[in-house]
């Protein structure tokens, strides 16, 4: 995985303004922290932070490939599972490689089939890739949004990067939000709309969309979309194939020139990976799969469980763990450091993203990264086969909003009266709900439940899922490591669209049919085991020391936050005895989750000189 970033101008000379690139360049060392390289030309520059994961030496970026006369220059940041099969096609086509890479391989792939190549490939990716004669610049991004591309068009030309903090580098780019950011921001929080880059003219290129742009034009394709028709398969059928294409998902994503890992929480999904990884590396020679598993201290004394999270992970993790032979590392994470590094949550996603849950993961990828250099995560599974509440609880389908902002106007009420009456928070909410499902492939002919469900499909595959792969790309690659998400494979995506629901949740289990397909790969209780979230910490430290610096915030009235929120309800909350829920973007946050987000809120308006226009 790397950092990639690129500046097109039509009227400044690049080459005379190299600084800019170079700033842009080092604010993604973090993505990148094995190699660095740039290309330039009067018209553009390219900049990239390497991490090396395959063909150290092969693999370097930006890299460059003749065709006749014509010159094309790539900067790349993913990985393609299908390299291989791609570069047998190619071969037998006429073409010699150099290496061993996928960055080669990717290339090659556009020299041969043009902007079609992204139909080719199987992976995650964001690259660009510029036409020196032609002066043209093709972009990509992954048809489910694993990889991050953001872009921003200039009086006089383009610029791109992996992330918003190398945009606001260029000097044509400020940190200003109008009312549709900032209601972005306070209203759909970490779900963000496709394509909405916070920022006043800053856009994020959407999953399975081209963009390409020359002097005079810039054109956006959708090369991918879901197709809605009807599931023909038997049970017997849709189980085998769900069971092939998520073991062939797994083993393609092992592919690496590093060591390899795997994130265990003893749940269904990691454990589910983890097995087959176990299974699959011990074919080839490795030996002892490492896994990880995180908690904090205290938890053990003041876990309370609650139907959102009914136990703990633990016991779960080591089962797991011993049964497939796993050299399991279980994190322990300090409760002071989840509030001392809110700030670097905030940096990571370049917004207030989860408080905690965010920084957590931070640190557990920190603590990975001592090791390895690649991971492979369970993320997505809920998604696309059915695992969260609600898609079991009537009031959920029928609410007519996203499901998980139900209890909305909790979260109305701790904003300012200005902020209320410049962006009309219930009236934009239910505005970008109506645009999600205007979106949705219906089939035509469906019957009434099955066409609700394949609506809640897509609102958490269009909608929720990108919060836990921005959280999940962010938190890691901000200390260089790489996470793989098998479920995110588009085949399976695919596939499990038009399953209906009463196969999805076979057996009246959640995420059923998925529980059916690893029979035999998992032990039967873990195989049945119900849905636990990602921990949170429990310890009434963590609490004390986020209402402390919270409280300092609402003192002091210079402070960013007082723009935005609503004083005295917050501080009436500070005041309230001993911890409850609160809604807050997709969870019942408690009380210190949501003082932690605040905080956010204010370390991002101060450190990012956020001004509201």
């Amino acid at each position: 995985m790397c950092g990639i970033a690129g500046w097109i101008d039509w009227h400044r000379n690049i080459s005379d303004n190299l600084d800019i690139l170079e700033e842009m360049q080092e604010s993604l060392s973090h993505r990148g922290p094995d190699d660095s390289g740039d290309w330039y030309s009067n018209r553009a520059g390219f900049a990239h932070r390497r991490l090396i994961v395959i063909d150290p030496e092969g693999g370097k970026q930006p890299m460059l490939a003749q065709q006749g006369r014509k010159t094309y220059v790539l900067v790349y940041n993913g990985e393609l599972y299908n390299t291989e099969d791609l570069r047998q096609i190619l071969l037998n086509k006429g073409y010699n490689f150099n290496g061993h890479s996928d960055t080669e391989v990717l290339l090659q792939s556009y020299l041969e089939w043009g902007e079609r190549c992204v139909d080719y490939f199987n992976g995650i990716f964001a690259f660009a890739i510029w036409d020196v004669c032609e002066e043209k610049l093709f972009m990509a991004r992954d048809r489910i949004g694993v990889k991050p591309l953001f872009y921003a068009q200039l009086k006089n030309g383009l610029v791109f990067a992996s992330e918003i903090k190398a945009l606001l580098k260029h000097p044509e780019i400020e940190p200003c939000i109008n009312a549709e950011g900032l209601a972005e921001v306070l209203i759909l929080g970490p779900g963000r709309t496709p394509g909405n880059g916070i920022f006043k003219g800053v856009m994020e290129l959407k999953p399975g969309f081209s963009l390409t742009y020359q002097k005079n034009s810039l054109k956006l394709t959708k090369y991918w979309e879901l197709v809605s028709k009807e599931h023909t398969d038997t049970l017997a059928e849709t189980v085998e194939k769900v069971r092939y294409l998520f073991t062939d998902s797994v083993k393609r994503q092992l592919i690496s020139d590093v060591p390899i890992c795997t994130l265990l929480s003893g749940g269904l999904d990691s454990s589910a990976i983890s097995a087959v990884a176990s299974r699959e590396l011990k074919k080839n020679g490795y030996r002892g799969l490492a896994t990880y598993s995180v908690d904090y201290e205290g938890n053990e004394r003041f876990f309370k469980a609650n139907d959102f999270q009914p136990e703990t992970d633990n016991y779960w993790a080591a089962k797991v763990a011993d049964n497939i032979n796993s050299k399991h590392h279980n994190v322990v994470l300090d409760n002071h450091l989840l509030s001392e590094k809110l700030r670097e949550g905030v940096y990571a996603r370049d917004l207030p993203g989860m408080a905690d849950i965010d920084v957590s993961l931070y640190l557990l990828a920190k603590e990975i990264k001592k090791d390895f250099v690649v991971a492979v995560s369970g993320e997505c599974a809920d998604e696309i086969f059915g695992g969260y509440p609600w898609f079991y609880r009537e009031e959920a389908l029928g609410a007519g909003i996203f499901p998980w902002s139900r209890r909305y106007r909790e979260r109305i009420a701790l904003l300012s009266r200005e902020v209320k009456e410049r962006i009309s928070p219930e009236e934009y909410l239910f505005e970008r709900y109506q645009e999600a499902l205007a979106e949705v492939p219906v089939l035509a002919g469906e019957d009434e439940k099955n066409a609700r469900m394949r609506e809640m499909f897509y609102l958490n595959l269009t909608r929720w899922m990108p919060v836990l792969l921005d959280r999940k790309d962010r938190m890691s690659m901000y200390t260089g490591l790489e996470i793989r998400v098998p479920f995110c494979d588009h085949r399976l995506v695919e596939y499990l669209w038009n399953i209906p629901w009463e196969m999805k949740s076979y057996g009246g289990q959640r995420k059923g049919l998925l529980r059916e397909s690893l029979k035999g790969i998992l032990p039967e209780s873990v195989r049945n085991r119900p849905k636990n979230p990602y921990p949170r910490t429990f310890n009434p430290l963590y609490y004390q020391e986020t209402k402390a610096l919270l409280i300092d915030i609402l003192n002091n009235k210079n402070k960013p936050l007082h723009s935005v929120i609503d004083i005295e309800a917050v501080l009436n909350l500070t005041e309230k005895k001993g911890d409850f829920d609160i809604p807050w973007f997709g969870q019942l946050m408690r009380l210190p989750q949501l003082f932690a987000y605040l905080l956010q809120l204010n370390i991002w308006l101060e450190d990012y000189h956020v001004r509201i226009s």
